[in-house]
């Protein structure tokens, strides 16, 4: 039940920061995991800086568990829309439907969120996922969320594994294009690798993650 994520996002303070034209939010290369916390749902998939290649990233190790990190932090769309990172993956989660609950899990994802206060129905979030069996590009609403919570393919099964592949996607667009509102702001960030609907073992690297205006 990894909605339980947003609405756990939904209750936290906000932070209210000046926008740059590039703004670092994970600064997995300099060795460093300030701000990033944790959250469990099953079991606990593991999260370690790692040396790959001569660059430190973040290691996600799942074996059956569901747990991501998250950071919350206020980022001004209309500033800083596009958000970066890199990732690469170790093996896939073959034969899974990703648009089941029961298939709902994942090599690697990266969530943006839009608190939506007291009205929690109102919470939107985007899930940018390494997908083993659905094709890139595809959209489709989260199997316990419905349409609060969108599932976009950046990579698929046609990806290639141990390899890094960098990513820009313009937030506000995608925000705009999925929920038809013209969002300004989004309120958190959160990374997960889990299996806890497959009991599978995936694991994966995330590099820098960043917003940027261009």
């Amino acid at each position: 039940m990894k909605i339980v994520f947003i609405v756990f996002l939904m209750a936290l303070p906000v932070q209210h920061l000046a926008a740059e034209p590039q703004l670092p939010l994970g600064e997995f290369s300099r060795n460093r995991l300030d701000g990033w916390e944790r959250k469990r749902f099953k079991g606990e998939t593991r999260y370690q800086l790692q040396t790959l290649e001569g660059v430190v990233a973040l290691k996600a190790d799942s074996q059956a568990a569901a747990s991501g990190l998250f950071k919350e932090q206020r980022i001004d769309l209309e500033q800083t829309p596009m958000l970066n990172w890199s990732w690469r993956i170790a093996n896939r989660l073959n034969g899974l439907n990703e648009q089941s609950k029961a298939g709902d899990d994942y090599a690697a994802r990266i969530y943006v969120v839009v608190k939506g206060g007291l009205a929690f129905w109102q919470t939107k979030a985007i899930n940018y996922v390494w997908a083993s069996n659905t094709s890139k590009d595809k959209v489709w609403p989260n199997a316990f969320a419905g349409d609060h919570a969108m599932m976009t393919a950046v990579r698929g099964p046609e990806a290639a594994l141990n390899v890094w592949y960098s990513e820009k996607r313009n937030v506000r667009a995608d925000l705009q294009k999925l929920f038809g509102e013209d969002v300004r702001t989004i309120d958190a960030v959160a990374l997960m690798t889990d299996t806890d609907n497959s009991g599978r073992q995936v694991s994966a690297f995330y590099g820098d993650i960043w917003f940027s205006k261009d």
